[in-house]
């Protein structure tokens, strides 16, 4: 009688460790419902077979520990050059998908923004897409978000509280600190021309986030920013410039940024003088938003900078 009572109990044990701690549960676990920027998307499983468009993404799945089957080609930085290697599918450029490698690789997962969006449409017919594209305003708050979505896709959550708590804390020191240091202007250079943007603008992180005092609030905000000379650096006088060298961050021959703005009249402004011209990172301002990585490097960068004031 005990054998027979030991059996059937060892028995339903095992019927109950597959439906409430094995694989069924496993399986609704894995299966959930993504909001993103362009709608829902539903998953039915966790993600294997990744591809992704945009190099934020890519940024912090690497820092996620999430392994990624596809990338973009085009410039990458130092920490995320790995992903150059043979051994990742090659799935086009930031704003072009190759449709024939895409569909070939046969992907449990598409992850587009910023550049890639357009083409949600057109990769959602060969698998699940999501878009993490980052607006403009409030630029961290969805940032964050998005970065809880990935940890959250692939059960990443322990690893992603922690980089997310250290980026608050460190936004808030630099928000006190440039909310107290004066005026800022961002200027973009490429091709020897320049431009600058304001808030409102696709790096209005650096104003609404970050705490920069605009010194000229009247900037027209568009993709391309409002183009300016250096008499209009001289005339809004700022006391802190600073600078993003759009060149360097997509690997393209040009006047450096220090160069092009090591000029009398640019040395006539308080930043200048002041030793206060910031070169911002330029590929991790440029190609990289968004990342849990580039947004520490781009936040430590200020903070160090703004405490030397």
């Amino acid at each position: 009688m005990m054998s027979q009572f030991v059996g059937r109990l060892a028995q339903a044990l095992l019927v109950a460790g597959a439906v409430f701690g094995g694989s069924a549960l496993s399986a609704n676990a894995e299966s959930m419902v993504i909001k993103h920027a362009q709608g829902e998307t539903k998953l039915d499983k966790r993600p294997v077979k990744v591809l992704t468009f945009d190099l934020g993404v890519l940024d912090t799945l690497n820092a996620l520990g999430v392994e990624v089957a596809g990338v973009p080609t085009g410039n990458k930085p130092d920490y995320l050059k790995s992903y150059e290697d043979q051994k990742y599918i090659k799935v086009g450029t930031f704003f072009e998908p190759d449709y024939e490698v895409v569909n070939a690789a046969e992907p449990d997962l598409i992850i587009i923004g910023g550049r890639s969006a357009p083409k949600y449409a057109d990769l959602s017919k060969i698998a699940p897409t999501i878009d993490l594209t980052i607006g403009s305003m409030p630029y961290l708050e969805t940032a964050e978000q998005n970065i809880r979505t990935l940890a959250k896709i692939f059960g990443k959550e322990s690893v992603a509280e922690p980089l997310l708590e250290k980026l608050k804390r460190s936004a808030a020191t630099v928000k006190d600190k440039a909310s107290k240091a004066g005026t800022g202007l961002l200027v973009l250079t490429t091709g020897g021309k320049m431009s600058t943007y304001g808030p409102g603008s696709r790096f209005n992180v650096l104003f609404s986030d970050l705490g920069v005092v605009p010194a000229d609030e009247t900037i027209k905000v568009g993709s391309h920013g409002q183009a300016v000379t250096f008499e209009y650096v001289l005339k809004e006088n700022p006391d802190w410039l600073y600078v993003i060298d759009r060149d360097a961050a997509i690997g393209q021959d040009g006047t450096a940024a220090k160069a092009f703005l090591d000029n009398e009249i640019v040395a006539k402004t308080t930043a200048w003088k002041s030793n206060q011209v910031v070169y911002l990172d330029p590929v991790a301002w440029y190609l990289v938003a968004g990342g849990i990585t580039s947004m520490q490097k781009s936040i430590d960068q200020l903070n160090q900078a703004l405490s030397k004031s």
